[in-house]
């Protein structure tokens, strides 16, 4: 096996003073990665009791509501962590790879946007933390939260689109600068992945702004729940690959980097990115198949678009492999699995987006079976599809973000990454991957036993189907211990690494395009032209439906709250 190469040190680059990134750059994506693992830290508790709970070995002290507990977890873990990762990350990167800075106006949109979102979070998590606001993650009716918690998810989804901007202008004043060239790859993703954003974050915005606050103030009295649900999930299934692409942003730009490799076709990864934003966001119905109020041709016409965004995860899965075989090859290695040989598994860099890329090849086909309709209704609303959720984003994107933040977060703060702190990047990378396929197994399998999702303990009087569910449960609360202990050792990695670590240079690994690679189509980047496209499938998915649901609306329903009843 390869030994581990730590990031290039100031010594290696005598020339160089501090980190690759400019100190204002350096410090806006800082300032996003500081709420990153705070709210790693705020969120991973709420996880690790909730899941002692739902084992029946915990019972909360009085005034702590497990329901809050698990709204907490989900929108700090699926929208707080994730939206100020990507956007810490695709600031600096794209500055980097964009003419080596931020512009003074998108670094003033990135501030701005940190500010509007930080605002937003606050506001919502004080919501969850006063128990006002137990609508769990998918926060649609009719259970109805506290109304500011509304606006704190909307100034958050506000504040990540000021943020886009930022990315927007820097991308267009590059191409000014430089006409006719073909833009960096990662650039190009990154432009890819605030425009999924863009369209996919409409769908919730119009739900907050015309059903969910008016509702929860007070200004109307009922709400048409079957549309509030189509709004957040044309939303929340996007939502999936908005964490997705940034993490095969590492996958094809950086990992060939570390593995000694180049980037197997850079038209290829364009293409992929491209068919995400097409595919990724009339999907939503597929969350809806057990609804009855829309019709099974429309639920069919999106399952349908659902299974055609296997194509670029293909497509993906077949240029890393292929990078890792030439990658192999280059060094001397031979046959179809010689290119393990020469992996650096030492390198934890390497070794934590690894592991996320073969866990995604399982959340990919569960969500293959999540989106069909007679599989949907065996799993429907059962821990298997927690399972597969955690899954998707906490061992595959969670796990790649954690990787990548072992060269981003010394090359941010001009430090470096040491043979000791790789090790314990290492320990915490296995630490994570075992916790999370004990809980996770542990999900998937006792919800093929009917056990439900967002319930606390219950035998339902000893019922003996549920006391099935018991040992299940428990392995759930094991796993959950040992992700607890990992996500605890990266909290204090991270830290180490942005305020403790020896300071020197770190530099930004990324690779260059194999020079038998061709060139991509210049109409790769006519923008309007996708936009256009997926504008279109848009229409074709849910313009007809909307509409029924707004014509045929029933007399609405008044908001619940299902948290308190009894108190």
């Amino acid at each position: 096996m390869a030994a581990v190469e730590v990031p290039s040190s100031r010594e290696a680059h005598p020339e160089k003073q501090g980190g690759p990134f400019s100190k204002p750059d350096a410090n806006l994506s800082l300032a996003h990665f500081i709420v990153v693992f705070v709210a790693l830290v705020l969120g991973g508790i709420a996880g690790a009791l909730q899941a002692e709970v739902r084992s029946g070995t915990l019972t909360l002290p009085a005034g702590i509501d497990y329901y809050a507990l698990l709204t907490l977890h989900g929108v700090v873990m699926a929208l707080v962590v994730t939206t100020y990762f990507i956007v810490g990350f695709l600031l600096a990167f794209s500055g980097h790879l964009l003419g080596g800075e931020l512009k003074p106006t998108p670094r003033l949109l990135g501030w701005i946007g940190f500010i509007v979102m930080t605002l937003g979070t606050a506001m919502a998590a004080i919501e969850i933390l006063l128990g006002n606001a137990s609508v769990l993650y998918t926060f649609y009716a009719p259970m109805q939260a506290s109304p500011w918690f509304y606006v704190g998810v909307t100034l958050l989804i506000v504040g990540s689109w000021i943020s886009g901007a930022a990315i927007f202008v820097q991308y267009h004043l590059w191409r000014k600068e430089h006409p006719g060239e073909r833009s960096p790859l990662g650039a190009f993703m990154a432009v890819c992945t605030f425009i999924l954003w863009d369209i996919a974050t409409l769908g919730v915005a119009i739900e907050s702004l015309f059903q969910l606050i008016p509702w929860s103030f007070g200004l109307t009295k009922t709400i048409n729940v079957e549309l509030s649900r189509t709004f957040f999930w044309y939303f929340g299934h996007p939502l999936v690959y908005f964490w997705l692409l940034p993490a095969y942003i590492v996958w094809y730009t950086v990992i060939p980097k570390i593995v000694g490799g180049k980037v197997f076709s850079d038209t290829l990864a364009r293409f992929a990115f491209l068919l995400f934003i097409l595919f990724s966001v009339p999907v939503g119905f597929h969350h809806q198949l057990m609804d009855p109020g829309i019709q099974s041709g429309w639920k069919f016409v999106q399952v349908v678009l659902t299974m055609m965004v296997v194509i670029p995860s293909l497509m993906t899965a077949y240029a890393l492999f292929a990078t890792f075989i030439r990658a192999g090859r280059a060094k001397g290695q031979t046959g179809f699995t010689g290119w393990l040989k020469a992996m650096p598994w030492g390198d934890v860099r390497f070794l934590a987006p690894f592991i996320g890329m073969v866990g995604f090849i399982f959340g990919g086909a569960g969500g293959i079976i999540n989106a069909s309709n007679q599989m949907n209704a065996m799993v429907h609303n059962t821990l298997w599809v927690t399972g597969h959720f955690h899954e998707t984003l906490a061992l595959t994107v969670i796990l790649t973000f954690f990787g990548a933040s072992y060269w981003l977060l010394p090359a941010l703060s001009g430090r470096k990454l040491t043979p000791q702190m790789n090790k314990l990047g290492i320990l915490q990378t296995i630490l994570w991957t075992v916790g999370m396929v004990i809980m996770s197994g542990a999900m998937h399998a006792v919800g093929l036993l009917g056990a439900p999702r967002r319930t606390s303990y219950t035998t339902y009087q000893n019922n003996p189907l549920a006391q099935t569910w018991v040992g299940y449960e428990q392995w759930m609360a094991i796993g959950g211990i040992i992700l607890f202990i990992g996500l605890a050792l990266m909290v204090y990695n991270a830290f180490r690494m942005i305020y403790g670590a020896p300071k020197g240079y770190t530099e930004v690994p990324v690779a260059d395009i194999e020079e038998e690679a061709g060139t991509p189509p210049a109409i790769f980047e006519k923008w309007w032209l996708w936009i256009g496209i997926t504008v279109v499938l848009v229409l074709i998915a849910y313009f007809v439906p909307v509409t029924q649901m707004i014509q045929n609306a029933g007399p609405g329903s008044p908001g619940f709250n299902t948290w308190n009843f009894g108190r």
